[in-house]
């Protein structure tokens, strides 16, 4: 189960797919015997906030935003030790996961679950953390989706897509031509590999520029609409380092996100899964 969602309301739906049926599945391994090579897909929301830098003080580990300062329109996080403002950077595999919300939280426990199962098996789990993944068939018109997705079925529905906080908000797109390519990868390449990748284009871009992109492409002569606001749990930048995949697995991704966007915008989307 995928996306922010709506409310915590959603915790038993996430817990359930998600961390239940990995338990589900690894179990089902170690009752097989299963000794070969396990690809399973995590996500980049398991950094919480990305990698930031201080002028004065480096790298620095911003806490939660907190709602007074998004209800002000104070989007930033500021350094948690001198609240100067912070330079986002490329997170990799070695920063901390900090889990903001339910979805995220079920993403790091597969990724727990995997690692002790490959503990005690002679197998192994390769955790590939999906950055903003887009493309063909993506679902239409549901909150459990991605932000692409989400602006895509506004411009079909006739809408401008709404874009919280002010649109700046930093973004790696990964095409699912790329994701599906690293998962390949990380089944054949020669060395199996253990632990967590990143996968992402390595090109940032804010969500105001993804959803222009896709406004001009559309044909529609919709703008998107920056709406303010915010949604509890969104982080504010995460861009990915994708120089672990390609030294572990051989993968980069090839697909421009600038020029796959527009391509998106005549994508055919499908409606979403039936609970």
């Amino acid at each position: 189960k995928v996306g922010l969602g709506v409310d915590f309301g959603d915790a038993v739906d996430y817990v359930s797919n998600n961390t239940v049926g990995t338990t589900v599945m690894f179990a089902a391994l170690h009752e097989r015997r299963f000794a070969g090579r396990v690809v399973q897909a995590s996500s980049m929301v398991v950094y919480g906030e990305g990698r930031y830098r201080c002028s004065d003080h480096g790298v620095v580990r911003p806490g939660p935003r907190l709602m007074e300062s998004l209800d002000r329109g104070d989007f930033e996080p500021p350094c948690p030790v001198c609240g100067s403002p912070l330079v986002s950077e490329a997170v990799t595999e070695e920063a901390p996961t900090d889990p903001r919300n339910v979805y995220a939280t079920t993403k790091l426990s597969q990724e727990h679950l995997g690692s002790a199962w490959s503990r005690e098996h002679p197998g192994s789990v390769t955790s590939l953390r999906y950055h903003n993944v887009y493309g063909p068939r993506m679902p239409r018109n549901t909150p459990y989706a991605g932000v692409m997705s989400i602006f895509a079925s506004a411009l079909r529905d006739g809408h401008r897509p709404a874009v919280f906080e002010d649109g700046q908000q930093l973004r790696d797109f990964v095409h699912v031509r790329d994701v599906a390519s690293a998962n390949v990868a990380a089944l054949v390449c020669q060395s199996p590999y253990d632990g967590a990748l990143n996968v992402a284009s390595g090109h940032q871009m804010s969500l105001l520029e993804a959803a222009q992109l896709l406004c001009g492409a559309s044909g529609t002569g919709l703008a998107p609409e920056v709406v303010g606001g915010y949604r509890l749990g969104d982080v504010r930048h995460v861009i990915g380092d994708p120089s672990a995949a390609k030294r572990a697995i051989g993968f980069s991704a090839q697909v421009p996100p600038a020029d796959a966007v527009v391509e998106f915008a005549d994508a055919p989307l499908r409606n979403p899964a039936q609970g």
